[in-house]
C-alpha cells in the first residue's frame, strides 16, 4: 500500500489539505451500516474532503490499493474482517494513516485500549457529534502531514543525498546521513563537530525536522558570543529582581525549547561553572531559573555543536569531561570542504537554486572553468565561503551561466586574476594608494607587503573602534556574521597573549 503525501492547513469552518499540489485531503469511512457511513462521508465532504467508503475491514485494505487515505473513521464491530483486524493489517503493512475508531456507548475502555495497543490516533463514541469528529479529522490531518513530511525528508536523505544545502555523494557524507537518520528519532544528546563553516547548525535542524519534536521549537544559542555574566541568564531564564537590571522574569532556552530542540553552539566556550549546571539538566531534565526557588521540568532535547576537536578540548579544559561522555552519544564530524571536493558541483548546484530565489536571478548554471576552479580551491571557510563567493557571482551574472569573470578574485586562475587587477587599475583614476573604505568615509589604509592576516585584522579592529565597540554593527559593515567576529577577536586575543 502507497499513500500520498499531504500537507494540512485547518480552518473553523472547512478543513483543506493540500501537498503543495492542490491535492484534497482523502478520508476512508469503514462502517458496515449503509445509513452510518453514507451519511458520515456527505459529512466530510461538506468540510472540503474526499470521502470513499467500505463496508468492513477488507473491503477497506482493497480500496487503499487505490484510494491514498490521509485520514481513516472505522467502526470496531463489523461483520467479516473487523475494526480490529483493520489495524492489525495496516500496523503490519508499516503504511498507517491515522485512525480514528468510532466505538458503541459503554465500549470506551475498549476503545483506549485499541488507540495504546494497536496505535489508532483517537476514538469517538456513538451518536457521533459533527464538531467532535471535525476537531480530531483536524489533529488527525496535522499529524499525517507532519508525519509525511518527515518521510519525504527521510526519502531525500537516502536517495539524493540531500537536504536542503546538505548535499554529498562521498561516503563520508552517506554515512553521516544514515547517523543522522538513527539518531534523529532517538531522545539521546548529539555531538556535532567540525571547522567553522561545515554547517553544523544545518546538521542540527536537520536532526529536529526528522525528529517526533519537528513541531515544536528548534532554539539556537551561541556560547561563544554571550559574556560570562550573562549565559546562564539566557540558558535558565532568570526572576525578577534576581540581578541588577533583571526588571522583569524571563525565560531562558530551555523553556523556549520546551517540546522540541536546543542547540548549544560551541559548547567549548561555555564557562566550567555552567557546563556543571548544564551536565545536571542533562541528568534529570530539572531547571531553576536564576533567582528562582523551585525547579521545573522540562522536556528538551539538547544538540551540541564545537569547532574544537573534542578530545583535545577536553585534554585543555575546555570542555568537562563527563559533559563530554553526556553529549557525545552521537558523535557526528562534518569534514571540510577541501576533504570531499567531488561534492562541490552538487552543493553549489543547491546553492544557486537559493540565491536565485533570495535575488531574484536566473543563474542557471556554472561554467566547466567555474567547477575548475571551486574544485581546486582548499576553502578554508568551508560551504559558508562557498555560499558567499557563489553569491557574489550569482549577482553579477544576474542569468544563464556563471563566468570566471564573476568569481572573486583569489578564485580565479593566476592569468586570469592578473588580468582583472590590471583592468582595474587602468580604470581608476590617479588617486592616493588602494583604500579599502570601512564606513563613512573612514578609509584603512593597507601599505604593500602587508599579510592578509594583518589587513584583516586591522579592518576589523578599527571597524570596531568605528562603531565604538557595536559588534553587531561592525559584523554589518564587514559582511560577517556576528559569530564569526567573536571567533576572529577570540583567535586575536588568543595570539597576542602567546
Amino acid at each position: 500500500m502507497h499513500y500520498r503525501e499531504r500537507r494540512y492547513s485547518v480552518t473553523q469552518t472547512r478543513i483543506e489539505a493540500s501537498n503543495g499540489l492542490g491535492q484534497q485531503l482523502n478520508v476512508l469511512i469503514v462502517d458496515d451500516e449503509s445509513s452510518q457511513r453514507t451519511g458520515l462521508a456527505g459529512m466530510v465532504k461538506a468540510w472540503g474532503m474526499q470521502a470513499e467508503t467500505a463496508s468492513d475491514g477488507r473491503e477497506a485494505l482493497d480500496k487503499l490499493d487505490t484510494f491514498a487515505a490521509d485520514v481513516i473513521v472505522t467502526d470496531m464491530n463489523m461483520p467479516g474482517v473487523d475494526g480490529f483486524g483493520l489495524l492489525r493489517a495496516l500496523r503490519e503493512s508499516g503504511e498507517m494513516p491515522p485512525v480514528i475508531v468510532v466505538t458503541a456507548f459503554g465500549n470506551v475502555e475498549t476503545a483506549v485500549r485499541t488507540v495504546h495497543e494497536l496505535g489508532a490516533f483517537w476514538y469517538v463514541e456513538k451518536p457521533i457529534m459533527p464538531n467532535v469528529l471535525q476537531v480530531l479529522l483536524r489533529r488527525a490531518a496535522a499529524q499525517s502531514g507532519l508525519r509525511n513530511e518527515k518521510k519525504a525528508l527521510e526519502r531525500n536523505l537516502q536517495y539524493k543525498g540531500a537536504v536542503g544545502e546538505m548535499v554529498g555523494g562521498t561516503g563520508r557524507m552517506q554515512e553521516i546521513f544514515s547517523l543522522l537518520q538513527q539518531a534523529a528519532p532517538s531522545r539521546a544528546c548529539v555531538l556535532i563537530s567540525g571547522e567553522s563553516g561545515t554547517g553544523k547548525e544545518l546538521v542540527a535542524k536537520t536532526i529536529h525536522a526528522l525528529s517526533p519534536r519537528r513541531s515544536g521549537p528548534f532554539v539556537a544559542i551561541n556560547c561563544a558570543a554571550l559574556p560570562e555574566t550573562l549565559i546562564e541568564s539566557e540558558l535558565f531564564g532568570h526572576e525578577k529582581g534576581s540581578f541588577t537590571g533583571a526588571s522583569e522574569r524571563r525565560a531562558g532556552c530551555f523553556e523556549l525549547a520546551q517540546h522540541g530542540t536546543l542547540l548549544l553552539d560551541e559548547i567549548g566556550e561555555m564557562p566550567m561553572g555552567t557546563q556543571a549546571k548544564l551536565l545536571r539538566i542533562l541528568e534529570d531534565s530539572r531547571v531553576r531559573r536564576l533567582g528562582g526557588k523551585a525547579e521545573f521540568e522540562v522536556d528538551v532535547r539538547v544538540v551540541a555543536a564545537t569547532n574544537k576537536v573534542p578530545d583535545e578540548a577536553v585534554r585543555g579544559g575546555h570542555l568537562r569531561e563527563d559533559l563530554y561522555y553526556r553529549l557525545n552519544v552521537f558523535h557526528i564530524h562534518l569534514p571540510p570542504l577541501r576533504d570531499r571536493r567531488e561534492d562541490i558541483p552538487s552543493i553549489a548546484e543547491s546553492l544557486i537554486v537559493d540565491l536565485n530565489r533570495k535575488h531574484d536571478t536566473r543563474v542557471s548554471e556554472l561554467s566547466p572553468e567555474v567547477i575548475e576552479a571551486l574544485e581546486r580551491h582548499d576553502w578554508p571557510g568551508n560551504v559558508r565561503e562557498l555560499r558567499n563567493a557563489l553569491e557574489r557571482a550569482v549577482t553579477l551574472a544576474g542569468e544563464g551561466s556563471v563566468q570566471l569573470h564573476h568569481l572573486p578574485v583569489n578564485l580565479q586562475p593566476k592569468p586570469a586574476a592578473a588580468a582583472v587587477m590590471a583592468a582595474a587599475a587602468a580604470a581608476a583614476p590617479a588617486t592616493p594608494p588602494v583604500e579599502a573604505v570601512a564606513a563613512d568615509g573612514e578609509a584603512v589604509r593597507v601599505p604593500i607587503g602587508t599579510t592578509v592576516e594583518e589587513a584583516e585584522k586591522n579592518l576589523i579592529l578599527r571597524t570596531l573602534e568605528h562603531t565604538r565597540n557595536n559588534k553587531t554593527r561592525a559584523a554589518e559593515i564587514l559582511g560577517i556574521s556576528l559569530k564569526t567576529l567573536h571567533n576572529k577577536l577570540k583567535e586575536y586575543g588568543a595570539k597576542d597573549s602567546i
